[in-house]
């Protein structure tokens, strides 16, 4: 009995790692930022814990805006684009890792800053 308790703990602790690491896709993202691809645009954006983000459009600056979270979607407003749109990540992504979305300005490609 001793030798089977000591073996579950073992298998708990080990796998227990495994459990903290378990983000969502949206949970990348906000940590990490990411790079949205559209209409010939490369465009970083950043988020912060206030709700806020920043994206960075060549030739115009910095573009401050608002993001909020519903689950796994992520929605989003600035002066550029007033009113509220919101996109539902997929699962499965993390850094590094490329996937379209269907946004306000079409089809955009999002990359998870690694």
């Amino acid at each position: 009995m001793r030798k089977l308790l000591i073996i579950s703990t073992a298998a708990i602790c080990m796998s227990a790692p495994a459990f903290a690491d378990e983000k969502s896709t949206l949970d990348h993202a906000l940590a990490n930022g990411i790079v949205m691809s559209v209409m010939g645009y490369d465009i970083p954006v950043t988020y912060s814990d206030d709700g806020t983000y920043v994206a960075s459009i060549d030739g115009m600056g910095d573009l401050p805006g608002t993001w909020s979270r519903d689950g796994e979607t992520l929605c989003t407003e600035s002066s550029m684009q007033p009113g509220e749109t919101c996109t539902e990540y997929p699962e499965g992504k993390g850094p590094g890792d490329s996937f379209v979305v269907e946004g306000a300005m079409g089809p955009a490609t999002i990359t998870i800053n690694e």
